[in-house]
């Protein structure tokens, strides 16, 4: 097997990432910046770097109640390591839940050139859900509000946060329910201002929420005895009845 590789070079002499040694960042780079280097192949400015920042901690975590904490905090349960139930959570992450975020891209990228209006129109028309939009809990999504501002702050904010922002305006015109920017929308959209693409985008979103997963699995681990099951009044059988 041979692997032809841009990203590192490890030998007995030498650790270098992207051509830096790996020694002489620690301590004089951070997590993030260190991150956009392995992701983008060149350092970002200091505003970059507090996006990406603020970006990962958007998503850190969001309570016990979704699939990846769920999944997490079950296979923790009954009795695994804590990375088999990090691994276990974050695999539970899919198009409906951490998955969002490339989809929201996809679409920015394809639509942004386009009368938000219009964009909408025609989603109602073919009875089509926009990725981004619309959280089961939240009428109001405080984080992509936040994250908007923040862009806005650091001069990042660009024509996809902009068209974002608008598409959610217009989709909340006539809406019998609250359809807000969700965070995977405001990620994706603040990640292509400052000229992500759509690949990495559900792996930032992984990398965003790894903290919080491992929070939840080791509450788990420490205050629940034996494995997580469902009771009785939570399962409803609807086959035949017996013979």
């Amino acid at each position: 097997m041979n692997i032809k590789t841009r990203i590192s070079h490890v030998t007995k002499e030498h650790e270098l990432l992207r051509g830096h040694d790996l020694i002489s960042l620690i301590g004089t780079r951070s997590f993030t910046e260190v991150t956009w280097l392995l992701l983008r192949e060149s350092w970002p400015t200091k505003e970059q770097a507090a996006m990406l920042e603020s970006v990962l901690v958007a998503a850190i975590d969001h309570g016990a109640a979704p699939v990846s904490s769920i999944t997490a905090r079950a296979v923790a349960s009954s009795g695994n390591d804590p990375h088999v139930a990090l691994a276990a959570g974050i695999l539970a992450q899919g198009t409906l839940h951490g998955g969002a975020i490339e989809n929201a891209a996809r679409f920015f990228l394809a639509q942004a050139q386009e009368d938000p209006a219009v964009v909408v129109s025609r989603a109602h028309a073919e009875h089509r859900r926009l990725p981004g939009y619309g959280h089961k809990l939240l009428a109001k999504d405080r984080r992509s509000e936040a994250l908007c501002a923040r862009a806005k702050a650091l001069g990042v904010y660009g024509a996809y946060a902009a068209f974002a922002e608008r598409v959610e305006a217009a989709l909340n015109t006539d809406a019998k329910k609250p359809l807000p920017l969700n965070v995977d929308g405001a990620m994706a959209a603040v990640l292509l201002d400052m000229g992500f693409g759509p690949e990495p985008m559900r792996g930032i979103f992984a990398l965003a929420r790894l903290p919080g997963l491992l929070a939840q699995i080791i509450e788990e681990r420490e205050t629940v005895r034996g494995p997580r099951r469902l009771s009785d009044d939570e399962i409803t059988y609807e086959g035949p009845a017996s013979a």
